[in-house]
């Protein structure tokens, strides 16, 4: 992420380095593109940081799950009881539990 706010610093310090005033509607342009990409990038940070603090989080909520369903079911609740044999789910056609890897190689 950091490249990302490096390269819009290195291009609003090419801008004012080039002398680019407001007083030209290029420059005006330009110039307000520059404060654009700047804002993106800081947008683009937060909410980066906001979803590696959401992922933290959810880590955490999944691993006090995972204790509770240990101490209310014991570990054998996780030896094959989420088995799911799709081959017997349906009849249905359009369910994806029909779903052929070769249907789809053939679109």
């Amino acid at each position: 992420m950091d490249y990302l706010v490096q390269k819009v610093s290195y291009l609003k310090g090419l801008a004012e380095g080039l002398g680019i005033e407001e007083s030209s509607k290029e420059g005006k342009m330009l110039l307000h593109i520059v404060d654009t990409l700047e804002d993106f990038a800081d947008v683009l940070a937060d909410t980066i940081e906001d979803q590696m603090d959401l992922e933290e989080y959810v880590n955490f909520i999944d691993e006090d799950l995972a204790d509770i369903e240990e101490d209310i079911y014991g570990e054998e609740y996780y030896e094959d009881d989420f088995d799911f044999d799709f081959e017997d789910c349906c009849d249905e056609e359009d369910c994806f539990c029909n779903f052929d890897e070769e249907e789809e190689e053939e679109d």
